[in-house]
């Protein structure tokens, strides 16, 4: 009994810390979302630099998505999530004092950089010890817990900013980076790599139809919430719905803890019935679609019901997109599982990218929110096509697989 409390016991408090690092990068990476108006001011930029500033963090994050997975599956969790703390923790520093374009460019770059690091990292962790029937329920809390990392950085972080300014806020930003860093120095302990990943892993990883299957899950479902959460929720909120920042920032929070609420059902749900995951990625596309739908269409300001039903739309996304690293470890062994949630993830935030970019894009050029945000639905449809076509083919090569020829 004691050794098994103990087998227990050290996974868990393994991924406590990892999940606590993961807080304090979704806090890093949400900051700039509802900050983005004393962001605009403190710079001098407008719609498409604001929009400079998230493509870049993020353009950053998706470009390091492989080559941090293949890293991780090779020097281990513990390693790349202290870099990644460290790296995030500067990036806060250099943005705190940043007075100029190039300054705070650094530092969401920065920032981009580290935060590819984690998430990763974390996946890792669980996919190496914790068995497979409880995967998918722990990756959920695992997404889930890290949106206390939005949470923070949403009403708390507006309030700081009214309260003590920009400088003394990002400072204390960065000090939570040193703080993720003794956490995984006391807390982690890695296992020794096996094997690790290569070029081979990597072609490998890429041709499997069930990792492009989680790839395509996580760009359709990911995207929506993320341009929203990032940078241009609060921003659509208070100027183009009319809401007090207060108002705008408990949406925000709202639609964190709508997803936290959201995200082990929907793991319970993919880990119970592993056949029906893609029907459920549709139906968060199709219902993210349905309720843009509805506020684009409402003249502006939309009721605070229609924006309540966007929030809860949007609350899916997030728990939706974690079924893409489900995919990720289904159809791939444990000794490239790094690298195959790279793709998954890179993918997501290449979408998120375009999304992103193109909104500031539109803004600027006609400075109307519905047209702007309408540039998700090209996501949304070729992300459908795309998770139904890798889902035939993931499911062909899985019969083949499983064929009595080849037992």
């Amino acid at each position: 009994m004691r050794a098994a409390a103990t087998s227990i016991r050290k996974p868990l408090v393994y991924w406590t810390a990892g999940v606590l690092t993961y807080m304090v990068a979704v806090f890093h990476r949400q900051s700039l979302g509802v900050t983005g108006i004393d962001a605009a001011a403190r710079f001098g930029v407008g719609a498409a630099g604001l929009s400079m500033f998230a493509m870049l963090q993020l353009l950053v994050y998706a470009a390091m998505q492989i080559p941090v997975g293949i890293l991780v599956d090779r020097v281990g969790s513990k390693r790349m999530l202290l870099v990644g703390a460290a790296v995030m923790a500067l990036g806060q520093l250099v943005f705190a004092v940043a007075t100029g374009l190039a300054g705070a460019v650094a530092g969401r770059v920065l920032i981009g950089c580290g935060d590819a690091m984690t998430f990763i990292s974390v996946i890792r962790i669980v996919n190496l010890w914790f068995p497979p029937r409880r995967n998918p329920v722990i990756v959920q809390l695992t997404g889930l817990l890290g949106q206390l990392g939005a949470i923070a950085s949403a009403v708390p972080l507006i309030h700081s900013l009214r309260t003590y300014g920009w400088t003394p806020t990002f400072l204390g930003a960065s000090a939570l980076g040193v703080v993720a860093m003794l956490i995984v120095t006391v807390g982690l302990r890695d296992r020794r790599p096996e094997g690790g990943a290569t070029a081979l892993g990597l072609r490998a990883a890429w041709a499997e139809p069930g990792t492009r299957l989680g790839m395509w899950t996580h760009a359709a479902t990911q995207s929506s919430v993320a341009a929203f959460t990032i940078l241009w929720g609060y921003p659509f909120l208070v100027q183009g719905q009319g809401l007090s920042p207060s108002t705008a920032g408990l949406l925000l929070t709202t639609l964190t803890l709508l997803a936290m609420i959201c995200g082990p059902l929907v793991g319970y749900l993919a880990g119970r019935f592993p056949l029906r995951r893609s029907w459920m990625v549709l139906a968060v596309i199709g219902g993210t679609a349905g309720a843009w739908t509805l506020v684009l269409l409402w003249p502006a300001p939309a009721p605070l019901w229609v924006l309540v039903l966007l929030i809860v739309a949007l609350a899916t996304n997030g728990p939706g997109s974690v079924i893409g690293f489900d995919y990720a470890r289904t159809f791939n062994p444990a000794e490239r599982i790094g690298v195959a949630t790279g793709i998954v993830n890179g993918g997501g935030f290449v979408a998120t990218i375009s999304v992103v970019t193109l909104i500031g894009v539109s803004m600027d050029l006609q400075g109307d929110f519905r047209w702007a945000f309408a540039v998700q639905y090209p996501v949304w449809l070729l992300g459908a096509v795309q998770v139904l076509r890798y889902r035939t083919r993931a499911r062909r090569l899985l019969a083949l697989r499983l064929a009595p020829n080849n037992a």
